[in-house]
């Protein structure tokens, strides 16, 4: 092997070292418009050297164009529908009884053979980790113009014009930046990443369109994940016996049973690398045109907290999703059944390099360990589930459940006692003696039975963002609008009036169209309007006044939504001993009841969902197997859609769409990989004012205010502020500070302050043309906490006004007048588990500095002087 320079014929060499350095020194020599050629035929050298020695590259295939991907099929949903579909029949086609023969050598039965064909894949796998170059760029102005332009989604049009105008007013000779925004592009796909380099193979062909399963090999996804610093530095590599408060308890993964007795059947000396899956089709655009199918990886030897970071989870491919011909192929069997053999096809070629027999050698925080790969939970909606666990995609199948074997009949049961399980074991028995339909399974070989220490149908585990946030809390919405409207139709207007009169708050949806939009609303919607609906259908009506039949009281519709958060809560818990879990069974089963008490009438299928049995059954034991429920919930992976589907998207010319999207990836992982080596330290956050509103002298102070009092424009809480600052002053100098004799002094009102753990506080006459004076919670001094009745030691004050007092030759004061708040009633001071206050006529001039947080405080509904503090926001 010999490179030869295109500017100096004569120059042979024999090595890559010596051919590198030479062009580097022919770049000097060179005007910028054939600097980027002269980078490109470097690395277009090299890459020729690495494509020679690997000739026998398996067919994998880089980067290449791919045919248009067309829609796929349109699954079932879990739905309030209990004739929405006719249950699917069992497919009956022969298959043979190893699985692995079976995945090499695919066929249909009644199918014609030139529809289809699924490409032999078992030499197709190159998942070597290539010697990389490099990630450099020809200067640094350069790759500051290619970070800028990648970080902020920059048009070729839009970068073009940073280039000219840089080019026009720098006044240098020879310009570091690229000729234009495509040659910047193509040097850096040039550019190889170590662990992170995405291909692209064929899965079959089906109507003469090929399909593509594109990919990041999985071994360099992992590799990918250990390379960053904190996370290798704090790995855990054994099972921990957790205990807290002296019982067994659940926290991490690695204290849960399947932890600890996939760790027992390891060789001696090895360590268990916990795989997680995350998989969720998604609409690429507002009109749901186009779909991707991405899947992701992550690690459960991660602790949660750092685990729910974005970069501790890694793309691992984009599934190929069928376009069928017709509307009747659509809904034919053997296009269902390929659908399906096409999922556990390409989840088979992703992960099979995992399960070496002898295990894998990692890095970790630089020594290398002895590993064994295996999987311990997927995380997904139910019907994705279904397709995991291959059982029958239908709310109407006899046994609809992925976990267990129970009747459709029984699903909104809440007192059963004794169920069937599924497992490995009994499924394939059913399958392979020609019986799955009787269990509503599909007649298709799981890949998952052939894997290690793994059994599917419990490791689906339920998903908390989808079951409840999207699934249940979003019926008891839906049948709560139907109960009012038959009661009392006028309920429903009030329910949205009372909606848009919800004080605001910091990070804080306000919903001033009520639940109009309750069928667009996102997941973080729905979790912003369960922290507030309690308040709302609180003291909302009073008797049968219309004489409805199975008419439902005010109090139990109100209890049914504060059951409902007391479970929500307790399911975000850190850690479960076993008390908690039957605490929180309990809960469960309490809100469950009430639930199908009040709302059964209202559901055409009478509430027979698989998401609300398998909630209130199972999420129980999958605790006990995997850790707290914050471990496998899909609310930190849902972000993961923008940054690897929707924002690529928009960005691509709407063909090859996954090829693009790689490459538009490629360039990301390029900046970040620059922006770590550039990382800056975060500054701590101190007390901080702004938005100044006024300005005097504590000797002017008296007539100042007085002006101000009169203003019309001036919000009745800041008029309290002015008539009561001076006297709260005056006492927190003589008792306070027991300062006498401050003949003057500046006086500067703020409108906002922002407290040293990030939390702002506002006490301003307009903030988006509405008025916003915060209520803050206080710790009380421990000497004084028996003498007042007090919230756990805190009490609760509302801000009017936030001022800086500046004295001459002393430091400056930071105060906030407060209006407090006491309880409402001596006895049953709460309601709903929330305080009921009342404002009272008491104020304090208070240092800003001993202002423990913001509080959500909400005025009681048709009732004068009542407030709750809504316990159920943060």
């Amino acid at each position: 092997m010999s490179w030869k320079c295109d500017f100096c014929p004569q120059r042979i060499f024999t090595t890559k070292t010596s051919y590198t350095n030479h062009i580097k020194q022919c770049l000097k020599s060179v005007d910028s418009s054939e600097e980027l050629s002269l980078e490109v035929m470097m690395i277009d050298s090299l890459e020729s050297e690495n494509l020679l020695n690997n000739e026998n590259n398996f067919e994998s295939i880089h980067e290449n164009s791919n045919k248009d991907e067309g829609e796929g099929e349109n699954e079932d949903e879990d739905n309030d529908s209990y004739n929405a579909e006719v249950e699917e029949e069992s497919l009956t086609s022969d298959i043979s009884h190893s699985s692995v023969s079976f995945f090499e050598n695919m066929e249909l039965s009644n199918s014609e053979p030139e529809n289809y064909s699924f490409n032999n894949y078992a030499l197709d796998y190159n998942n070597i980790c290539e010697e990389a170059e490099p990630i450099e760029f020809p200067n640094n102005a350069y790759a500051d113009l290619m970070a800028l332009v990648t970080n902020y989604n920059l048009s070729n049009e839009a970068t073009n014009a940073v280039i000219c105008f840089f080019n026009e007013h720098s006044n240098l000779p020879l310009s570091p930046l690229p000729k234009n925004a495509k040659k910047g592009r193509e040097l850096m796909e040039k550019m190889k990443i170590p662990t992170l380099t995405s291909k692209k193979h064929k899965i079959l062909t089906h109507n003469n369109i090929d399909y593509y399963l594109f990919y990041h090999p999985v071994l360099n996804c992992i590799k990918n994940i250990l390379s960053i610093s904190d996370i290798s530095q704090n790995f855990t590599l054994r099972f921990e016996n957790f205990k807290y408060k002296g019982e067994k308890a659940y926290s991490e993964q690695y204290t849960g049973n399947w932890w600890k007795n996939t760790e027992a059947s390891l060789p001696h000396g090895s360590n268990l690398l916990s795989i997680i899956l995350y998989s969720d089709a998604t609409t690429t655009d507002t009109l749901g045109k186009f779909s991707l199918h991405p899947i992701y990886i992550s690690i459960g030897n991660i602790s949660t907290k750092r685990r729910n970071k974005s970069d501790a989870k890694q793309l691992l491919g984009y599934l190929p999703i069928l376009k069928a011909k017709d509307k009747s192929e659509k809904k034919s069997k053997d296009f269902k059944k390929l659908v399906r053999l096409t999922f556990h096809n390409s989840m088979k070629f992703l992960l099979d390099p995992l399960f070496a027999e002898k295990g894998i050698d990692l890095e970790v925080d630089n020594k290398t360990f002895w590993f064994f790969p295996r999987i311990s939970t997927i995380i997904c909606d139910w019907p994705e589930a279904a397709t995991f666990s291959l059982v029958y995609k239908s709310t109407n199948s006899n046994f609809p459940c992925h976990f267990c074997l129970i009747s459709k009949t029984l699903l909104a049961d809440t007192d059963l006692s004794d169920v069937t399980f599924r497992n490995n074991e009994n499924m394939q028995e059913y399958f392979y003696n020609n019986a799955g339909q009787d269990v509503s399974l599909e007649n298709i070989p799981n890949y998952f039975w052939s894997l290690p220490s793994i059994n599917v149908y419990s490791a689906t585990v339920p998903d908390r963002m989808h079951h409840l946030d999207l699934g249940l809390f979003h019926y008891q919405i839906e049948f709560t609008q139907a109960l009012l409207q038959k009661q009392d139709s006028s309920l429903v207007n009030k329910i949205d009036n009372r909606l848009s009169k919800i004080p605001r708050f910091q990070k804080f949806q306000m919903f001033t169209n009520g639940l109009q939009s309750i069928s667009r609303m996102t997941a973080k919607e729905y979790r912003i309007l369960m922290k507030v609906m309690v308040f709302v259908v609180d003291n909302l009506y009073k008797e049968n006044e219309n004489n409805v039949e199975n008419f439902v009281e005010n109090k139990k519709l109100s209890e049914v939504y504060a059951k409902w958060n007391k479970m929500y809560m307790m399911s975000r818990s850190e850690i479960f001993t076993e008390s908690d879990l039957e605490n929180f069974r309990k809960d469960t089963f309490e809100w469950a009841k009430l639930f199908v008490e009040i709302f059964k009438p209202y559901s055409r299928s009478k509430l027979k969902f698989p998401k609300f049995y398998l909630w209130i059954y199972h999420i129980f034991e999958s605790i006990r197997q995997f850790g707290i429920i914050n471990g496998y919930t899909t609310e930190t992976y849902e972000s993961l859609h923008k940054n690897f589907v929707k924002i690529p998207y928009r960005m691509s010319n709407k063909k090859n769409v996954e090829d693009q999207i790689m490459k538009t990836l490629k360039r990301q992982d390029i900046i970040n990989v620059i922006n770590k080596k550039q990382k800056k330290k975060k500054l701590t956050k101190l007390l901080n004012f702004s938005s100044k509103l006024f300005e005097t002298k504590l000797t002017e102070a008296n007539i100042y205010f007085c002006e101000k009092m009169n203003d019309p424009n001036i919000n009745d809480n800041m008029i309290k502020g002015f008539n009561q600052f001076l006297e709260c002053f005056d006492d927190f100098l003589d008792n306070i500070l027991e300062v006498k004799n401050i003949k003057e002094c500046d006086i500067i009102i703020y409108g906002t302050a922002t407290l040293e753990n990030g939390s702002i506080i506002r006490a301003k006459n307009k903030f988006h043309d509405k008025p916003w004076f915060s209520n803050v919670a206080i710790s009380m001094d421990s000497n004084e906490s028996s003498d007042y009745q007090s919230d756990e030691g805190l009490c609760y004050g509302k801000i009017l006004l936030m001022a800086k007092i500046e004295i001459e030759e002393k430091p400056p004061l930071n105060f906030a007048l407060v209006q407090w708040y006491d309880f409402k009633f001596e006895k049953n001071s709460y309601l709903y588990n929330c305080p009921l206050l009342k404002l009272v006529e008491l104020y304090n001039l208070i240092p800003i500095e001993t202002i423990d947080n913001i509080v959500h405080i909400i005025p009681r509904f048709d009732e004068d002087n009542e407030y709750f503090v809504n316990k159920y926001i943060s």
